[in-house]
């Protein structure tokens, strides 16, 4: 009874050893350290470093036990079809392979390093670790298999029967002594892996040769040996069929018979075949295009040496696989070929060449996935990409080899090898190289997609089609092999992926993600066309200038609050000459301003200028900040008073303020700050934070706004502003009041509640009051009338106003008779009613804006405010706030045209909005709402 060796489904990888060649751009201090360290010429060529290992792993038992198989169940078309099928999958990768590699200088890990320098951290550690597992199981694997066919052959059967054992059974079996004999064969691959990469080489070349020379007498047989019959192995207990098989030499009916498929029962499994079974089966068998890849740390050149010798090693094994397919279809005929998948060894000039090249292929895969099982973990471990965790595995040999990396790969090697059978685990095995091969395809695939200039590989016989071509048929094959072992395989990896990317050090290798988005934002803005803007879709899109962040916090948090989804810049403009500097000082300060922003969990940019004045700063950044259709509209400025500022940055505690709509969260809220600002002013303006600008050029700064058409907004009081106490800790702004006072009340001779100003404020309390963590306030409209003045029923126009407007807010009708009444006495008491009143004024210009009906203007009868009305409208102001509100909106009247008038203006809001708390005062310059749908 002609005896069979196991079946073997499976694939194999090689990995590699640390690479010394990276180029002298680019390179961190660790990798130079580490040249200095490990400064010793790589040696292998491309033959030996990656045409041999990817044939070895191509072949693997394929070659001699699944020919057969293929070809009796689907038949030489179908089969052949097979072929083409799963070599045009695993060709699209390696396109991308070869372009990856050739795109510049690999160092150890070959898959996990091409991914994780392409992908990011996060991928390639994900993609590592299952390249990793997939190794150490594939070499379990392996080592099994060996063993399989040593008992098969060699092995006493269990039963004890006399009649089956001959001379050459001398091998007691059973569950121990195979794991004693794997045990001793992964002993031998220890060793040599121990010993490094270049024995592994040699050992691997003196098994290339004795499968090339076994290979060459498959070829021979079937043209030397004679039409013979085969006895058939047993097939499963309980079953019946032919006991021989032809093998018939070359002859047309032989080859007509086993042109069309024949699905039967697999008499090892007892399950029916079909198309995407032995299409599996197959696929299996002609994975390992990474082998050759993996040994970019051992390559004298691997931009040279991975595409030349991937592809000659694709070639030559698609060649192989169809002869053999084709002379097997022209002289076994079917009954030999599905009932005796060792059939190579019983037509064969001398048995036992088969039998010794399975061996030699098998320990050649066993010992590859065990070196690339400790080249991966090494790379991981350098990496830090699971701290401390992995740090034993960085440690090598005087010659560069990674021996802890190798014991740890042995030590589970070993552990897998009590599973005994690995049948449960060899498909996800399979499965989680092709996720390898998906991930190397979606990397070639982002990169050429970002266009990034420093992408130009120099194998360019790739396009993006190739690259979805190889994800989606590996995806498919992983789904068709096994759905359940697929989807599996996908959430672990998502599930490893969002471990790293928390707990992962901050890598430098770049990110694709940065790369793609800057693409797409690219297109995007030029797609934002400002001429097809409508008022329907506006939204606050806000400039803050910062003096000192220290002091800003509160305000910072809460403009983020405010800008619903919109443009977001912190400004600041720092006082200096650049022909005076020996370089820009704003390029170091960068780094402290983002961390402020990570700090602060708000969603902000940054931008710094420098200038010889704030004035021609804040101008600079209006002009400059944003992009195309993405660019400020409101300008936000802190008060200008003499309020102490207090620094909010010294608190190692201080909260996380911004949104709650923000998804990332920091990473560690309690870590120490290290921020590099200046020290704040006293309350003299001395230190190093003093006064940059006077009062003059403050308001200067607002009026320059204003002519530019931006929106403007005064914030005071925002020092003492506590996102998180004022919101709770569960936020939702449950019990807090908004208050908004839509009418200028620098204007007593004006009751407009509907101009564009006023309109503008009721916008930015909708904005904040449609935010998460503000939703639960209640938006209170202080309506001021004057009862002998007023016209009748403005409550009910406001609230017909809201209603248009979709605004829900509680209105409150304020009398103001006797502050206003404040106000007209003056007026009598310089001797002139006020209808009456008529003044000189010095230009056109200064006529225009005394006397025009403009509402939002600053007021003719300004110099004429007594301090009196101010603090009058002041305490009736203060007087409404029963509960008091979290923040006030107030309204800013537009700069005097006169210059010389600044410094009263100034005074003005001074005196109006003392010791009101935080409060902003707005002033709108463009329509913000609509009533149409």
């Amino acid at each position: 009874m002609t005896e069979r060796t196991p079946l073997l489904h499976y694939r194999l990888s090689i990995s590699v050893q640390e690479s010394d060649t990276l180029p002298a751009l680019e390179k961190s201090p660790a990798v130079a350290r580490r040249k200095m360290a490990n400064d010793k010429p790589q040696k292998l060529s491309t033959f030996f470093g990656v045409v041999i290992p990817t044939l070895l792993s191509m072949f693997s038992v394929v070659v001699f036990l699944r020919i057969g198989f293929v070809v009796g169940q689907a038949g030489l078309y179908q089969g052949i079809g097979m072929f083409l099928i799963a070599y045009f999958i695993i060709s699209m990768t390696v396109l991308s392979i070869c372009a990856i590699s050739t795109n510049g200088a690999l160092d150890a890990g070959g898959a996990y390093y091409m991914i994780s320098r392409a992908l990011g951290p996060e991928v390639g550690g994900s993609i590592g670790i299952m390249f990793f597992f997939a190794n150490v199981c594939g070499s379990a694997l392996y080592v099994l298999g060996l063993v399989e066919a040593i008992v098969a052959s060699f092995g006493i059967p269990e039963d004890g029967t006399v009649a089956m054992v001959g001379a050459q059974r001398i091998l007691p079996s059973g569950y121990w002594w195979s794991i004693l004999y794997g045990t001793g064969i992964l002993l031998l691959c220890l060793l040599v892996c121990l010993v490094g990469a270049h024995i592994y080489s040699r050992a691997t070349f003196l098994i290339f040769l004795i499968v090339m020379v076994v290979l060459g007498i498959i070829f021979v047989s079937f043209f030397a040996v004679a039409p013979r019959v085969v006895l058939l192995p047993l097939a499963l207990p309980n079953s019946s069929g032919p006991i021989s098989g032809n093998f018939t030499g070359f002859k047309l009916d032989t080859l007509l018979g086993n042109l069309e498929a024949g699905y039967t029962v697999d008499y090892t499994t007892g399950n029916m075949m079909n198309f995407a079974t032995v299409f599996a089966v197959l696929f299996n068998g002609c994975t390992g295009i990474m082998a050759g890849s993996n040994m970019s740390g051992d390559l004298k050149s691997p931009s040279y040496s991975i595409p030349r010798g991937t592809i000659t090693a694709v070639i030559f094994t698609f060649i192989i696989y169809n002869l053999l397919s084709l002379l097997v279809a022209c002289s076994c005929d079917r009954v030999l070929l599905q009932r005796d998948y060792s059939f190579l060894r019983d037509i064969n000039i001398w048995r036992p060449f088969v039998t010794i090249g399975v061996y030699s292929s098998t320990l050649s895969a066993a010992m590859s996935n065990l070196i690339g099982a400790s080249r991966i973990l090494y790379a991981l471990a350098r990496d830090d990409m699971f701290g401390r965790v992995l740090s034993l595995a960085k440690r090598t040999s005087l010659s560069g080899n990674p021996w802890v990396s190798v014991l740890i790969s042995w030590f589970l090697v070993q552990l897998v090898l009590f599973a005994g059978k690995l049948n449960t685990i060899a498909s996800i095995v399979t499965i989680f190289f092709l996720l390898v091969y998906a991930a190397v395809d979606l990397a070639c695939l982002a990169l050429e997609w970002a266009s990034a200039p420093n992408f130009r590989p120099t194998f360019r016989y790739f396009t993006w089609h190739t690259c979805v071509l190889g994800i989606v048929g590996c995806v498919v094959m992983m789904f068709l092999i096994n759905a359940i072992y697929a989807s599996a395989s996908i959430a672990f990896m998502l599930l490893l992926l969002l471990m790293i990317h928390y707990l992962s050090p901050t890598s430098s290798w770049g990110y694709i993600s940065q790369a793609l988005i800057f693409h797409q934002v690219r297109k995007y803005l030029l797609m934002l066309d400002v001429r097809k803007d409508h008022v329907k879709f506006w939204r606050p899109q806000v400039l803050l200038m910062v003096a000192n962040p220290r002091s800003s916090t509160g305000l910072i948090t809460f403009i983020n609050d405010i800008k619903k989804s919109g443009l977001y810049v912190l400004g600041h403009v720092e006082l200096g000459d650049l022909d005076t500097l020996p370089s820009d000082p704003l390029q170091s300060r960068y780094d402290s301003w983002l961390s402020l922003v990570d700090r602060l969990n708000v969603k902000a940019f940054v931008n710094l200028t420098l200038s010889d004045s704030v004035r021609h700063g804040v101008q600079h950044l209006l002009f400059i900040s944003g992009l195309g259709g993405m660019k400020p509209n409101t300008l936000v400025l802190g008060f200008y008073d003499d309020c102490p500022p207090q620094d909010s940055l010294l608190d190692h505690a201080l909260p996380a303020g911004g949104s709650t709509d923000t998804p990332h969260p920091p990473k560690d809220p309690e870590e120490p700050l290290s921020f590099h600002f200046p020290a704040l002013r006293d309350k003299g303006g001395a230190g190093a934070g003093g006064r940059a600008l006077g009062p003059q050029e403050y308001v200067a700064v607002i009026a320059d706004a204003v002519k530019m058409l931006k929106n403007v907004a005064l914030a005071r009081y925002f020092c003492r502003f506590d996102r998180a106490a004022v919101l709770g800790r569960r936020g939702g702004g449950a019990g807090l009041h908004v208050d908004v006072w839509p009418l200028n009340l620098l204007r007593p001779d004006s009751s407009s509640y509907v101009d564009t100003c006023s309109l503008f404020l009721l916008q930015l309390a909708c904005v904040l009051n449609m935010v998460r963590a503000w939703r639960g306030a209640r938006l209170r409209l202080f309506l001021c009338v004057e009862e002998g003045r007023s016209p009748p029923g403005p409550e009910g126009k406001l609230q017909q106003l809201l209603r248009d407007l979709r605004i829900q807010a509680d209105i409150h009708t304020v009398p103001w008779d006797r502050v206003v009444a404040l106000h007209w006495q003056r007026q009598r008491r310089g001797g002139r009613a006020p209808e009456e009143e008529e003044e000189h004024y010095d230009d056109e210009e200064e006529e225009a804006d005394v006397l025009g009906s403009y509402a939002g203007g600053f007021p003719s009868n300004a110099a004429q405010l007594t301090d009196e009305y101010l603090q009058a409208v002041n305490q009736l102001v203060l007087g409404q706030a029963h509960p008091p509100p979290a923040v006030r909106f107030l309204y800013l009247p537009r700069p005097p045209a006169d210059t010389r008038r600044y410094p009263a203006y100034l005074r003005q809001l001074d005196l109006l909005t003392r010791d009101l708390g935080p409060t902003l005062l707005i002033h709108g310059v463009t329509p913000v709402i609509t009533t149409d749908l």
